[in-house]
């Protein structure tokens, strides 16, 4: 027994030193609570991003694979490597572009689109090797970038609030969303749920996130005939992978002149999107360095771009860092063993991937909501005195949610920043960097190329 604990007081001592996790202020205890409360936000995307692709012809088995080895690979770089609570997996967003614009509307066949999923990796990679996309983050202004974490946290409620049918699309002529109904069985659980976090919060009980997920996925199994067990195990096959799109791309057909620009709207999106979102999630968990840059922010970008070069080979959409690691961050991860526990708990749901069904969109959607309002917490960091900065900001973060896209949001903030400043007379306060960040944006979009 005496050698057991041993091993095991050594075990913790190892990974104490290895992620410096008494370092940073946190516990053991403290990165596998945030580990699995990210893992939870996030695994909705083993059923939300094969569903997306079965129907442009994708093998639903073989993305269900896909999906699941990328969320794993990216999370276990980004915890291993660049030792960062952050997680990775497959981008909604993209998925969706892959999916119903890429395959379904301009009719390209999947191994090319696999391809040019390859090829924007690709590209992202030299672009985060030669300091590029370093460049671009350090030109972000201060209120574009605190606005970006407003937006996020705006889109985060937003995300919640419709997926539990809170909020839902308007079919008359008024505006495009209206309110769905407030006794709904999920609606009361998001919202008991909301309001348990925010009296587990203030009585400090660091995995407050955690249990109410738990406990409405329990709630859920036992009064939401929706809500089944379906079982423990079903054991992933060679076939299923075979089935899918496995070294099945097509880089050549990816680098003809018709598919390019699709290539570079992969890219541009992926760099701000993606970025941005990293910056807002390592603020959160206070890991940026005194310079306001992101520490060990090169092998940070670098795992997230190598996932996206992964992700055509086996066959999946482009890869991203996950807002949602900033549920785990909100219950005290700081250091990569939190992404580590992510990418643990997908590679087992290659085997118990039944298990997914029984945490439904109500039991998540209170963490979304309560990470959400804390990042709203941002505005009070805006300097209104530089009143073009931060009301730039707050334009890219309103923006962000009503366009549900990130990379809109920026670019309308970086228009309104440079033309509020040569209007104000307050040349000297931009840079050559911001003037040309703003016009690539700008150019983007005119062209065609945005999502």
């Amino acid at each position: 027994m005496q050698p057991l604990q041993q091993r095991l007081k050594a075990a913790q001592h190892s990974l104490d030193r290895w992620f410096s996790i008494s370092q940073l202020g946190s516990s053991l205890q403290q990165e596998l609570t945030a580990g699995m409360t990210t893992f939870l936000t996030m695994v909705y995307s083993i059923i939300v991003v094969p569903d997306m692709l079965s129907s442009a012809g994708f093998d639903r088995g073989g993305i269900f694979i896909a999906t699941c080895l990328i969320s794993a690979f990216g999370s276990l770089l980004m915890g291993l490597w660049a030792k960062l609570p952050i997680a990775i997996g497959c981008a909604i967003s993209l998925s969706a572009l892959t999916a119903f614009s890429l395959v379904l509307d301009r009719g390209m066949s999947i191994p090319v689109v696999l391809g040019a999923v390859f090829v924007m990796g690709l590209l992202f990679t030299l672009m985060t090797q030669t300091g590029i996309r370093q460049w671009l983050l350090s030109h972000l202004p201060t209120g574009i970038a605190q606005g970006t974490g407003i937006g996020i946290g705006l889109f985060l409620l937003l995300i919640a609030a419709s997926r539990i049918g809170l909020v839902v699309s308007d079919p008359g002529a008024g505006l495009p969303l209206t309110l769905g109904e407030l006794t709904t069985f999920p609606v009361i659980m998001t919202f008991g749920g909301l309001a348990t976090i925010f009296g587990l919060a203030q009585r400090r009980v660091n995995c407050s996130l955690l249990l109410v997920m738990i406990v409405i996925s329990l709630l859920g199994l036992l009064f939401d005939p929706d809500v089944t067990f379906q079982g423990w195990l079903a054991c992933p096959t060679w076939s299923d992978a075979a089935q899918g799109k496995l070294f099945n791309l097509d880089i050549v057909g990816a680098l003809s002149p018709q598919v390019l620009p699709s290539v570079f709207a992969l890219l541009l999106t992926a760099i701000f999107d993606a970025t941005g979102t990293l910056r807002v999630v390592a603020d959160q968990a206070k890991l940026l360095d005194s310079d306001g840059q992101i520490i060990n922010g090169d092998k940070a970008f670098l795992a997230d771009s190598v996932s996206s070069m992964l992700a055509g080979i086996v066959g999946a959409p482009p890869a991203a860092v996950y807002i949602e690691s900033a549920t785990g961050v909100m219950t005290g991860g700081r250091t990569g063993l939190t992404a580590v526990v992510v990418g643990l708990l997908f590679l087992l749901m290659l085997f118990l991937s039944p298990l997914s069904y029984l945490v439904p969109s109500y039991a998540t959607a209170p963490a979304l909501m309560y990470v959400g309002l804390l990042m709203l917490g941002q505005v009070t960091h805006l300097n209104f005195k530089d009143s073009v900065d931060a009301l730039s900001g707050l334009v890219c973060a309103t923006f962000i949610m009503l366009s549900c896209n990130v990379v809109t949001g920026i670019t309308l903030g970086f228009g309104c920043l440079v033309v509020g400043r040569l209007i104000a007379g307050e040349q000297d306060k931009l840079n050559g960097g911001t003037i040309l960040i703003a016009l690539l944006l700008w150019l983007f979009y005119a062209v065609g190329w945005s999502i």
